[in-house]
């Protein structure tokens, strides 16, 4: 038993290095706090935000945080999988995703990025479309392992 707790340590190491590296941009990473937890109301209140419930039902919970261009959707959910599922078919209409354990906050990129400063949480980026050069597979879905940053 002695011998898998030391080899657990620099896989899970390992496993940390990967998942942060990708969403990492080198500046101001270290002003990053710990992930917050908790209810809608609480998140809310540590993002300084004065919710407006959208949706208020046994899965999901989600508000709207902000003004104009500052605005922001914040929802919580009941379970892990039902957060990675809303995720992964929000992604497909694109935007910036801030990812926590069982929370999520969507809105633009600069806005995630700040909110970050104040929950912590995980940068995510959903599938981006048309009007650029390189929009030319249509029927793509597939993530991209390396992008640029």
């Amino acid at each position: 038993m002695r011998l898998t707790r030391p080899m657990l340590a620099p896989a899970a190491l390992a496993a940390v290095l990967a998942l942060t590296g990708c969403g990492a941009d080198g500046d101001g990473g270290a002003a990053v706090p710990e992930t917050a937890t908790g209810s809608l109301e609480h998140l809310a209140a540590e993002a300084k935000c004065a919710p407006d419930m959208q949706t208020d039902a046994d899965t999901i919970r989600q508000a709207l945080c902000g003004k104009g261009d500052e605005k922001y959707v914040l929802a919580t959910f009941a379970t892990d999988r039902g957060q990675r599922e809303w995720i992964n078919t929000a992604k497909d209409y694109g935007g910036y995703y801030l990812v926590g354990r069982k929370w999520v906050a969507v809105g633009h990129e600069d806005v995630v990025a700040d909110l970050r400063g104040r929950l912590g949480g995980t940068l995510e980026q959903g599938v981006q479309h048309g009007g650029g050069h390189d929009a030319g597979h249509s029927g793509g879905h597939g993530e991209h392992a390396a992008h640029g940053g």
